[in-house]
């Protein structure tokens, strides 16, 4: 049985994994284990569909902290929940965003904006788990985030590469939640760094590395014949995942060297713009989802100064995104989602900061099919309450599902046979469309 492998085990064997590639191999394993089955889209579980998706891949762009939707696309000009925040026309008629946003507003006719966006948390650690996964965090069992839903669900693209990757995500993303490891996202700190201890050492010749790996397969034989166990399995899988990779020209995609210096600066040179020039990097590649994180936005105090110095790195990287992948015929086929676990109080605090507010909030999305150029939800003149066109966060998420074509219904139950669906309960938008 699986319980056989005690969590002492499962440490010894992850270990010994990580120093054997370093020993053997002169690389380090990536934290990833990727069994051939799981290359092949579909995997027999996607259904028809009543409408025919264009979205392929998704860039996910995590706003961690609680973005102030008055102070970004829901403004409020001239109200006293506003503050000094003024509104700006964008390039479509009628729509209008914060005017900390200028270069977003010149693509306007691209995006849409949800403004009808609530939680049932007002938490970060718990909001953060409900945007990710739709559902709410439990201390008995871990859900999947969406990149790991998606290669369980519809497979990669390219089989060398990770079907999904997190770039700035921290400690507390979920991850591939129950699902085995052979979906667990790719998880990276620096961008700029690249993908760091994943090619030979120099001084390593061909016929080395291959006697190398062929001594480090003899020393894990042990180990697999004691436990013939799935986590086992997947963790043995690394080894030709690595390789693989290694020896791949798609080992290139992680390196922003091979950028023009013009485009890495059009991006912004903070750690997020150059995780967002990544993540059209890993697309172009076929990696199904990226997501890139930008912190900051809890603003407690000095709500505008904050949210200004925020959506200059924010503005300047997305504009530039939609702007890079329209121009290279990659929009049509990439979702890029904006989203946040929660808004901020409409009312301003004594620091002249805005507090959590889960009531109403606002996200975005863009290409991959979503109509662009419209507005979704409405909320009061003060932006306390959604009053028209409300949404739920697994609402939200299964209408990216649905952009990608994945089946809403499909059931995937965890270790514990518990069922669970990708968008929980959730129903998609398609008026987004």
């Amino acid at each position: 049985m699986e319980d056989t492998l005690t969590k002492s085990d499962e440490f010894s064997r992850r270990r010994f994994v990580t120093q054997a590639a370093k020993t053997f191999l002169g690389a380090s394993i990536l934290p990833w284990a990727m069994p051939r089955e799981t290359t092949a889209a579909g995997l027999g579980l996607n259904r028809p569909l009543n409408h025919a998706p264009k979205a392929r891949n998704v860039i996910y762009l995590y706003m961690a902290g609680g973005m102030s939707h008055i102070d970004t696309f829901d403004p409020k000009p001239g109200t006293e929940t506003g503050g000094p925040t003024k509104a700006i026309k964008t390039n479509v008629d009628g729509v209008q965003l914060a005017e900390n946003l200028p270069l977003l507003a010149n693509h306007a006719d691209k995006i849409a904006v949800v403004r009808g966006l609530s939680s049932t948390t007002g938490a970060h650690r718990q909001g953060n788990y409900l945007m990710h996964t739709n559902y709410a965090q439990r201390t008995t069992i871990r859900h999947p985030s969406m990149g790991a839903w998606i290669t369980r669900l519809d497979g990669r693209s390219n089989p060398t590469l990770p079907g999904a990757v997190v770039v700035g995500g921290g400690n507390q993303h979920p991850l591939a939640g129950f699902l085995p490891s052979s979906h667990q996202p790719l998880a990276l700190g620096n961008p700029s760094e690249g993908l760091r201890n994943s090619r030979m050492h120099s001084g390593l010749t061909e016929k080395d590395f291959q006697k190398r790996l062929k001594l480090s397969e003899k020393f894990d034989q042990g180990f697999r014949e004691k436990y013939d166990l799935r986590k086992v399995r997947a963790y043995s899988d690394m080894y030709s995942d690595a390789v693989r990779l290694m020896k791949s020209g798609d080992l290139e995609a992680f390196d922003l060297e091979k950028e023009p210096a013009n485009v890495r600066k059009a991006y912004g040179d903070e750690a997020f713009g150059q995780g967002v020039l990544l993540a059209r990097r890993l697309v172009e590649r076929h990696v199904r989802f990226v997501e890139v994180q930008l912190g900051g936005w809890d603003t407690h105090q000095n709500n505008f100064s904050r949210v200004t110095e925020r959506c200059s790195i924010l503005d300047q990287a997305l504009s530039s995104l939609l702007e890079d992948l329209d121009k290279r015929g990659m929009l049509d086929e990439t979702l890029v989602v904006l989203a946040t676990e929660f808004g901020r109080t409409p009312n301003v605090n004594v620091n002249g900061g805005r507090d959590h507010y889960p009531k109403a909030f606002s996200c975005m999305l863009s290409g991959g099919g979503i109509r662009g150029g419209q507005v979704w939800g409405k909320t009061d003149p003060e932006g306390r309450e959604v009053v028209e066109q409300h949404i739920g966060i697994p609402d939200f998420n299964a209408t990216v599902a649905y952009a990608l074509g994945l089946p809403l219904d499909e059931v995937v139950h965890s270790p514990s046979r518990r069922p669970f669906t990708l968008a929980n309960k959730g129903q998609p938008v398609t008026a987004l469309l």
